[in-house]
């Protein structure tokens, strides 16, 4: 059986003034022709496959044909989740029509494929809240998959039934999987988990979760997910939500993102990404082969001082999409501005630094960290319009505490 696992399509995002969806369309077709290169059997995606909740209507038909092409008329299986950049409910929308296209769209930790068959030889064998068995066209062993759309709090709670704030989300959600594991999944088949969810390794290295993406399972900050959470029956872990490849578990079981199809921010500059291609089989460790995708402008974060070096590395860089830092001995006119975006039409920001005349070199202004906490940020905002003063507990609780309600309303809803 060949698996592609792809997620994190973003379709619709922009980039400050910059739309992204010709690359979009490019890399879609990109990830179509490796499906089919490949061989795929099925495709899993797991999670925000659009930017915002009500995405644009090019980006919606995108989607649309986008999966159409993958699912080649009900010859070769995908499935999709919801994650937190999107309505669960226009996910799960239009799955009775994409069923008879062979693709399963799952909106909610709690989603139910209807049983049906296709004359393709595709069909639901056994389904049930979070769970689906498939037969896939010309494949013998039938496939499980456990789906893990995202779901905030309040709606994960709900799922596992769950009524007490002490109980433990991340027990819960292990529990629930294993029930259906040890229920569904023996050697006689595939086993996955599909999950759009914040996973970290228990020891080594560890992740960051970025700040406009929480929360995922905890208002307020991620309670973060560990491999061993997964069932031991689950043969391959096919992750969405952060947008860099990694393997949270290597070896015979692989936990993995399989990174954004583009970069979508500067914290993402010069990131290769990729698909993952899976072959499995039933009782067997899994194989697995990250695919470069070449598709879509690279972003660079590019530094200079002066005008003529700047001059020279927008040059050296006129395919990208760039954020400049620009060290100068005075701030920028308007002209020199001008020069600078007539000499490159992917320039995104420029982030002026300016020398003070009389400063050491290690006295110099720094550079204002746009990737530092947002908490932070506030803090030397108001310091710098009060004459230095802390803003103490109080604000930075009321600060918290309305990020913390703006982020549940727009994950959320």
């Amino acid at each position: 059986m060949r698996i592609l696992h792809t997620a994190d399509w973003h379709l619709g995002k922009r980039l400050d003034r910059f739309e992204r969806l010709d690359e979009q369309r490019q890399v879609m077709q990109e990830i179509c022709d490796i499906a089919e290169a490949q061989k795929a059997d099925l495709v899993l995606i797991a999670g925000d496959l659009f930017d915002t909740f009500n995405p644009p209507t090019q980006a919606t038909e995108l989607f649309y044909k986008t999966l159409k092409r993958l699912s080649a008329d009900g010859r070769r299986a995908v499935v999709a989740i919801a994650g937190n950049h999107d309505s669960a409910d226009r996910i799960a929308a239009p799955d009775p029509l994409a069923r008879e296209c062979g693709i399963l769209l799952a909106g909610y930790p709690d989603s139910v494929i209807p049983v049906f068959e296709l004359g393709s030889g595709l069909r639901i064998l056994q389904s049930e809240p979070g769970f689906a068995e498939l037969a896939l066209p010309g494949v013998q062993a039938p496939v499980r998959i456990l789906l893990a759309p995202y779901a905030n709090e309040q709606r994960l709670r709900t799922f596992l039934g769950l009524e007490a704030a002490e109980q433990n989300l991340r027990d819960q959600l292990a529990d629930r999987w294993k029930a259906l594991a040890d229920k569904h999944c023996d050697e006689a088949g595939v086993n996955l988990l599909v999950a759009h969810l914040f996973f970290t390794p228990a020891s080594g290295e560890k992740l960051e979760e970025p700040e406009d993406e929480k929360p995922v399972l905890h208002v307020g900050g991620a309670q973060q997910l560990y491999a061993d959470a997964i069932p031991p029956q689950v043969q391959y872990t096919a992750l969405g939500h952060l947008h860099r490849y990694i393997e949270i578990r290597k070896g015979e079981r692989p936990v993995v993102y399989s990174s954004s199809p583009l970069s979508y921010s500067f914290s993402e500059a010069e990131q290769q990404k990729y698909v993952v291609m899976i072959d499995a089989e039933p009782g067997r460790p899994v194989r697995t082969e990250r695919i470069p995708l070449q598709s879509g402008r690279p972003l660079k974060r590019l530094r200079a001082t002066g005008m003529d070096e700047a001059l020279h590395v927008l040059r050296e860089n006129a395919q990208a999409l760039v954020e400049l830092s620009l060290t100068t001995e005075t701030y920028l006119n308007a002209d020199e501005t001008r020069q600078l975006h007539d000499a490159h039409e992917g320039i995104v920001a420029i982030i002026p630094n300016v020398r003070q005349q009389d400063a050491a070199p290690e006295e110099e202004a720094g550079l204002i960290d746009l990737q530092r906490p947002m908490e932070e940020l506030f803090a030397d905002y108001f310091r710098s319009k009060n004459a230095n003063l802390d803003p103490g507990e109080g604000l930075m609780a009321l600060f918290r505490e309305i990020r913390s309600g703006a982020a549940e309303r727009e994950g959320g809803q």
